[in-house]
C-alpha cells in the first residue's frame, strides 16, 4: 500500500452514473461497470450522474455527527476508537499504520475485529514475537455494536514486518501478510503469511506459512467451498496465486503454492491493452520452491514466468463473493489508474478471468485498493489509495459508482481495512496515519449498500 506523495485534489463531488442495468450482486455490479467502461466518459456526464446515482440512493455527502469529523449520508454517524499511542487491555500502546482488518461475530453479540499495522523495523510491540526488530503485527479490537463503543483491545501477533493486508478464513482466523521480501537479519527472513485465530486472547505464537509462499504478499480470499487460499502481490510485475491447502482447516499442514497463467498465452502481460469483458481462460503453474534461500524478491514470481503464468501490476485488495475472487490492480490499465479483475474458478485447474473495470479518468476512480462486498446487497465497497484526499467509495448492484465516505480535513493519509460486521449493520474501516479506527452505522437499507 505504497504510494507517493501527490498534490491533493478533490475527490467530492464525482458521482457517476455508470450503469442501470437491474443485475444484482456484486458479479452484477462488476459487469454493469465493466459494459459501461467508455459510456461513463461521455459529455455532460456530470449532470446526468448527480441526478440518476443520487449518491448510491444516499444523497449527498455532510459532516456526519456526533464532531464532523466524516462526510457521510444523511442519517449516518460514526464513532473513533483504537486510535495510535491509546493503552490496550494488556497496558500496550496501540501501534500505528492501521491497515488491513476483517470484522467477525463475537460472544454475546460483540463484534471482533482483527486489524493489521504496517510497521516495519524498529522493536516488536509485544511478547512472543517473531523477530524482536519486527515492528509490525496485529491488535483484535472487540466492538459493542449495541452501544457503540469499544469495550477492549489488545496485541495478537508481533514482531512481522509490513503486516498490510490479509484476509478472513471460514474457519474463524485471519491471514495476516507482509509486503516484504527483506529479512531484517538472516535468521528470521520475512515476506509470509502468519494465522491469527479469531479467539486469541493476547499474542499468538507467531508462525509463517512458507508453504504459501515467500514474497511481497498484500491480501488474500478464501474459497468456502474449496478452502483455497488466493493470494495478491504488491509489486510493479506482480503475480496472482493461488494455495491448494491439504487440509482447509489446518493450513499449517501445507499445501500447493500455484501460479496463475492464461491458457494457450503464455507470459501474458495483463497490464494494459485490456478489453473489458474478454474472457481469458486459466490455467494454474505449479511453484516449486515456495520459500526460496534467496536475496531476490522475485525468485517465486520468476519460477511461474518461466512456466508461462501472467504477470499483473501491484495486485491489492482480495474478496471473495459471488462465487468469485475479485482483486484490484492499483496502478494497472493504460492510464496506469487501475483496474478490477474478477477471477471465476471452475473446477480444481481451470476457470476465467475478466478485466471488470479499468479506469481512464482519475476523477473517476483513482488507485483502487482494498475491497469488500457489503453482506446487505452485494454491492462493494471500494477503498482507494491515490493522489490527494482518499474516499471510500461504493459500487450499487445496477453498476453505479458513487462516494460514501470522506475525512472532513485535509488528511491525505490512505484509507484502508473496509470491512462489515457480520450482520451487515456496521462499516469498519481505518485511516492509517495517525492511526484510527471508524465504525459507521445508518440507514444501509436506504441505499445501495
Amino acid at each position: 500500500m505504497n504510494r507517493e506523495s501527490e498534490p491533493a485534489t478533490s475527490h467530492l463531488n464525482r458521482r457517476r452514473f455508470l450503469a442501470a442495468t437491474g443485475l444484482v450482486g456484486a458479479t452484477g455490479a462488476l459487469q454493469a461497470l465493466m459494459s459501461n467502461t467508455a459510456a461513463a466518459a461521455g459529455p455532460g456526464r456530470g449532470e446526468r450522474s448527480i441526478r440518476a446515482a443520487a449518491n448510491g440512493g444516499y444523497g449527498a455527502l455532510q459532516p456526519a455527527p456526533p464532531h464532523g469529523d466524516l462526510l457521510l449520508p444523511a442519517g449516518f454517524s460514526y464513532v473513533a476508537f483504537g486510535e495510535t499511542g491509546s493503552t490496550m487491555r494488556d497496558g500496550l500502546a496501540t501501534p500505528s499504520r492501521h491497515d488491513g482488518m476483517a470484522a467477525f461475530a463475537g460472544e454475546d453479540g460483540t463484534v471482533r475485529l482483527i486489524r493489521n499495522h504496517e510497521q516495519s523495523n524498529g522493536f516488536a510491540f509485544a511478547q512472543p514475537s517473531y523477530d524482536s526488530f519486527g515492528a509490525g503485527g496485529t491488535t483484535t479490537l472487540v466492538f459493542d455494536p449495541a452501544g457503540m463503543r469499544l469495550v477492549e483491545s489488545f496485541a495478537t501477533l508481533a514482531g512481522t514486518v509490513r503486516n498490510c493486508a490479509g484476509g478472513p478464513t471460514p474457519h474463524g482466523s485471519w491471514l495476516s501478510c507482509e509486503e516484504t521480501f527483506t529479512g531484517l537479519d538472516q535468521s528470521n527472513p520475512h515476506g509470509y503469511v502468519f494465522e491469527v485465530p479469531v479467539d486469541a486472547e493476547g499474542p499468538v505464537e507467531p508462525v509463517p506459512y512458507p508453504a504459501m509462499g515467500r514474497f511481497t504478499h498484500e491480501a488474500v480470499a478464501v474459497d468456502p467451498a474449496t478452502g483455497i487460499v488466493y493470494e495478491t502481490e504488491d509489486r510493479g510485475s506482480a503475480g496472482f496465486y493461488r494455495f491448494v491447502p491439504e487440509n482447509p482447516a489446518e493450513l499449517s499442514a501445507g499445501g500447493r503454492l500455484q501460479m496463475l497463467a492464461i491458457a494457450g498465452q503464455p507470459r501474458y502481460d495483463t497490464r494494459n491493452g485490456q478489453q473489458p469483458g474478454q474472457a481469458l481462460p486459466v490455467e494454474w503453474v505449479d511453484i516449486a520452491d515456495p520459500d526460496p534461500d534467496s536475496d531476490d524478491s522475485l525468485a517465486v514470481f520468476y519460477q511461474g514466468r518461466e512456466q508461462g503464468a501472467a504477470v499483473f501490476a501491484r495486485l491489492e485488495g482480495a474478496w471473495f463473493g459471488d462465487g468469485s475472487v475479485f482483486i484490484n490492480s492499483t496502478s494497472g490499465g493504460d492510464a496506469g489508474l487501475g483496474q478490477v479483475w474478477q477471477y471465476r474458478p471452475d473446477g480444481d485447474s481451470g476457470g476465467e478471468l475478466l478485466l471488470v473495470y479499468e479506469s481512464t479518468d482519475p476523477e473517476l476512480l483513482e488507485s483502487p485498493d482494498n475491497l469488500c462486498v457489503s453482506p446487505n446487497s452485494g454491492g462493494l465497497v471500494l477503498c482507494e489509495d491515490g493522489g490527494g484526499s482518499d474516499m471510500l467509495r461504493g459500487v450499487t448492484p445496477g453498476g453505479e459508482i458513487f462516494d460514501f465516505a470522506a475525512l472532513n480535513n485535509s488528511n491525505t493519509s490512505e484509507l484502508a481495512g473496509a470491512t462489515f460486521s457480520p450482520d451487515g449493520n456496521v462499516l469498519f474501516f481505518n485511516v492509517q496515519s495517525p492511526g484510527v479506527t471508524y465504525a459507521v452505522t445508518g440507514p444501509w437499507g436506504a441505499g445501495a449498500l
